[in-house]
């Protein structure tokens, strides 16, 4: 990108360079994005290559040092303590379609599933979601990340659990609609919790369709963790959420 002027323009320059810029923009399209959804589209290739992803709005360094070629990779989101490196449980993989396929694992794209196909329970009036209230300062964007990151690794199991895998929110999304809902007076976690309520109540009356679009992703680099067994790709617009069989 010629002319970079913000961290986050250096940074895509970066991820480009190293062949990990298949799921991103053209640069002309990366600079009319918001900084804060640069951000996010950086944050799954820039994780795979151990890099952090720098605050919005940053001004472009002038001599920007590289990086330790030894640096262990480091996630793209936040995740529990002990929890294996997002970014090297996916190095050996292959993106193949609807599957992802691993040494020791695969993962098989997820459609939305007829209630008789769900375990006994999920539907029930307690099975909640269980996100827990923001309690942070949202101008602090890694507090608010952390947070999100918390969040939407359980928001994506529930929703696989209730038989709507096909119909969830991409990370980018998710991040929006907390910023949307807290700048209108109401609690990020309460609202997410009654959506989940009348999803699980239309769910018992109404059919759904398995999927809604043929659309697949395009490159492994678009793809992250969220436990051992879900892995979701998203090009910002579009989510997919792969399974193991052993869940």
């Amino acid at each position: 990108m010629a002319g970079a002027t913000t961290e986050l323009e250096q940074m895509y320059c970066r991820v480009v360079s190293e062949g990990l810029g298949g799921g991103l923009p053209s640069p002309t399209d990366f600079k009319r994005n918001d900084p804060q959804v640069q951000a996010l589209l950086l944050r799954r290739p820039a994780g795979r290559l151990g890099l952090e992803v720098p605050e919005p709005g940053a001004p472009a360094q002038a001599d920007p040092s590289p990086e330790p070629s030894g640096a262990e990779p480091e996630p793209a989101r936040s995740g529990p303590e002990g929890s294996p490196p997002q970014s090297g449980l996916l190095s050996d993989c292959q993106l193949e379609g609807q599957r992802i396929a691993c040494p020791r694992q695969r993962y098989d794209l997820v459609s939305n599933q007829p209630n008789s196909q769900l375990a006994e329970g999920a539907l029930a009036e307690d099975n909640r979601l269980g996100l827990r209230p923001f309690e942070g300062n949202r101008d602090d964007s890694e507090a608010v990340r952390r947070y999100l990151s918390e969040a939407y690794d359980r928001y994506i199991p529930k929703m696989v659990d209730i038989g709507l895998g096909a119909n969830t929110m991409s990370f980018t999304a998710f991040h929006n609609a907390f910023h949307t809902i807290e700048d209108g007076g109401v609690d990020f976690a309460r609202r997410m919790e009654q959506t989940f309520t009348l999803l699980k109540q239309d769910k018992k009356k109404l059919a759904v369709k398995a999927r809604y679009h043929n659309e697949l992703p395009q490159d492994l680099s678009l793809c992250t963790v969220i436990n051992r067994e879900i892995v979701v790709c998203d090009n910002v617009g579009t989510n997919w959420v792969y399974v193991s069989p052993s869940r």
